[in-house]
């Protein structure tokens, strides 16, 4: 699945939550772990990434450990560029805590602007981190970047012969009362049974032994967490936009709101910009 795992740390508690699932789930897919320290200021102390670094070489997973020194914004991409990375494990808070990590900062630029998968690690213990994933949740619409994470979410499940539950969330909040709610609601539910119903089709044709097809009403982000929450969901995997675009899985709205609130770790993938 992937081979070159990128961890940047800093040091601080959601930096280093992720750098423990990184190796854990590095040393399950028997990748390299690509530590990598950014330094902003000039007395900033460079021995985190020794005691990161020198962590994870004692769990037994091959290690590849750099210090660049830059804006960690744009140093993590080009990292993961040169380096031919597969993925990218970033921590960060959840609904409250300040860091350079912090959503709205470097995590969300990176989960924007990186040509790879970004793993997002939220560092409450509230969060499960099972591993191997038994149960894997991908949460939907008729975008393409659904359907990469649908793809993503395939190839996961059958990697670790795990339960893949295709969901989509129909919120009917902006609606109001008008007479004709209920034909647009039976039509937006067809819709929705269509898309997940043939996205789990696909799977089970490819070979994933347990699916689970379901829509479920609610605004999207809280429909998709309680889902996760509900069925004990080890990842969940989400499409999103880069650069531009706008779309129900657009940064700024239902994907980072997940990330703040998921109940385990979110792997975001992001389709090609086709602008």
């Amino acid at each position: 699945m992937y081979d070159r795992i990128l961890v940047p740390t800093d040091g601080s508690g959601p930096a280093t939550a992720a750098l423990e699932y990184g190796v854990r789930l590095a040393a399950i897919l028997e990748a390299t772990v690509h530590v990598l320290h950014v330094v902003e200021a000039p007395d900033e102390p460079e021995n985190v990434l020794e005691d990161a670094s020198g962590w994870a070489r004692a769990d037994g997973v091959s290690v590849i450990d750099d210090v660049r020194r830059g804006d960690p914004l744009e140093e993590i991409p080009a990292y993961a560029r040169e380096e031919d990375i597969d993925a990218i494990v970033m921590g960060t808070h959840g609904r409250t805590g300040i860091g350079r990590f912090v959503l709205g900062s470097v995590t969300e630029h990176v989960v924007r602007t990186a040509d790879v998968p970004v793993l997002v690690v939220r560092g409450d213990d509230d969060v499960r981190t099972q591993l191997p994933y038994e149960t894997i949740v991908v949460p939907i619409d008729d975008s393409e970047h659904a359907e990469l994470a649908i793809e993503v979410g395939i190839e996961a499940a059958t990697k670790f012969d795990a339960t893949l539950h295709v969901v989509s969330v129909i919120d009917v909040s902006p609606m109001g009362l008008e007479p004709q709610v209920d034909l647009r609601v039976d039509r937006l539910e067809d819709g929705a049974a269509r898309i997940v119903d043939d996205a789990a089709q696909r799977a089970t044709d490819r070979g994933v032994d347990d699916v689970v097809s379901t829509t479920v009403f609610g605004s999207i982000h809280r429909g998709i967490t309680s889902y996760a929450a509900d069925n004990d969901a080890d990842l969940l995997i989400m499409g999103t936009h880069g650069r531009s675009g706008l779309d129900r899985y657009l940064l700024g709205s239902v994907t980072e709101r997940v990330l703040r609130t998921a109940p385990a770790p979110v792997l975001t993938v992001q389709a090609p910009d086709t602008e």
